[in-house]
């Protein structure tokens, strides 16, 4: 028994300790008398659990088919209605704990019973009330595990042997038990940042006044402030001391000077780019380098366009700022195309405007500002007279949007109407000498 492992000593030492203590409240009446309390007072919460229950149901819950802030915090408020029955009981064991000290000097059972029922408030919690899937598991593996060793009485104990054991990592020295805390509180806190990010983005985004560069731009500072705010903060419950962190900033500075410039560059231009509002998603953009497409979203490193054909372009944001960029739409703006066409040598030319431009001014995606279609003279071909009609659209002539071909049909269908022909490549063959017999 002399070569046990601690931790086998101790919890045989608690364990008998526990069967002592169970023997003493078996063999005294200020015990069984405790004991009758908590059954009195679980069986009064039951009762008036029921009954205040349903009333508080009622009270809470909101219209059917109610929507808004009210309707929904009184939803919310009513998933906590099964902590009911357990909190009750845990209050009515508290006067009861009150009454037994006053009666008999002692209260060790009921108050053992009372720390039972906050656990079964902390079970009820987690597994009834708790949607989350990371809180579910925080509360399962933590909440839990901490309601049933302070039930047992033995938080302090834990709690010291946790300070006690120590972890060294080189020069650094800390307990089992900071560990354990920073991780909860860094879940905690990063959990809880990834949910007010969600939200305040969501909220940022609904903004139809500002545009979509700031919108932008707002919510990136968003979860900047908020995620930072969070690692400071663990930093402090971890009671790391805040000098660490200028030392850490200076080495990543140096670290950005050596080898991240191009990681820098791309940050600082997409700060530039959200800031302008000169580029934005939804703009039909095509680069020096040949890249083409609709921006779909702008990151702290990167655009990404989306190619007609359903391709992703991710293009670092530094090629924003360094080259040249012809931004085809800005949110929906008219854009002007020319359909060329041509015409016989026998046609009156003069006629051609006013057949042309009606018929391509009467297709519906043809804009009539900041100019009605525009049917001008090109030049003399070799087999017809060349004419191009000018229009314009909002959007661009290409994927989804097949103007060209729309209004190419326009042109066919109203030269054929006026009897128009539209002709096509003649060629002279000369045949000298003898013909062949």
């Amino acid at each position: 028994m002399n070569n046990q492992p601690e931790i086998a000593t101790r919890t045989l030492a608690y364990l008998n300790e526990g069967w002592l203590l169970a023997l003493s409240w078996i063999s005294s009446p200020a015990a069984w008398s405790q004991f009758a309390l908590l059954l009195a007072s679980w069986g009064i919460a039951i009762l008036v659990s029921r009954r205040l229950g349903a009333r508080i149901s009622a009270f809470v819950a909101p219209p059917s088919g109610a929507t808004g802030l009210f309707a929904m915090i009184r939803r919310f408020a009513l998933r906590f209605m099964p902590l009911l029955l357990p909190l009750l009981a845990y209050g009515f064991t508290a006067l009861g704990e009150s009454i037994t000290r006053s009666v008999f000097g002692s209260g060790a059972v009921i108050a053992f019973g009372k720390r039972v029922f906050l656990f079964l408030a902390a079970r009820v919690f987690v597994t009834r009330i708790l949607r989350e899937p990371f809180l579910k598991l925080l509360g399962r593996y933590v909440l839990i595990p901490v309601a049933a060793i302070y039930a047992l009485g033995l938080t302090d104990d834990v709690s010291t042997w946790l300070e006690g054991f120590t972890i060294e990592l080189g020069n650094i020295t800390f307990s089992m038990m900071a560990l354990i805390r920073g991780l909860i509180a860094g879940s905690l806190l990063f959990w809880l940042g990834g949910w007010s990010n969600r939200q305040s983005a969501d909220y940022i985004k609904a903004q139809d006044d500002l545009r979509p560069a700031t919108r932008q731009l707002a919510a990136k500072a968003a979860e900047i402030a908020i995620f930072g705010a969070a690692f400071l903060l663990l930093l402090s419950i971890m009671g790391i001391d805040l000098t660490t962190v200028a030392v850490l900033g200076g080495a990543l500075g140096v670290g950005i000077g050596l080898g991240l410039q191009q990681i820098a560059a791309n940050f600082i231009s997409g700060v530039i780019l959200l800031i302008e509002g000169q580029t934005t998603v939804g703009d039909y953009v095509e680069l020096d380098g040949g890249e083409a497409g609709t921006i779909v979203k702008m990151t702290a490193r990167a655009c990404v366009l989306e190619t007609f054909d359903g391709k992703w372009i991710v293009v670092p944001n530094e090629d924003f700022i360094t080259t040249r960029v012809v931004n085809y739409s800005d949110q929906g703006s008219a854009n002007r195309y020319e359909v060329p066409f041509s015409v016989s040598y026998d046609t009156d030319i003069n006629k051609i405007p006013d057949i042309i431009n009606p018929a391509v001014a009467a297709l519906s995606f043809v804009l009539s500002k900041p100019e009605a279609p525009d049917c001008e003279l090109k030049g003399f071909g070799d087999s017809g007279i060349d004419f191009a009609v000018e229009y314009w659209v909002s959007g661009i002539d290409d994927g989804r949007n097949k103007y060209a071909s729309h209004v190419l049909f326009a042109v066919w269908n109203a030269l054929k109407d006026a009897g128009i022909e539209i002709p096509y490549p003649h060629r002279v063959v000369q045949l000298k000498g003898a013909s062949p017999q």
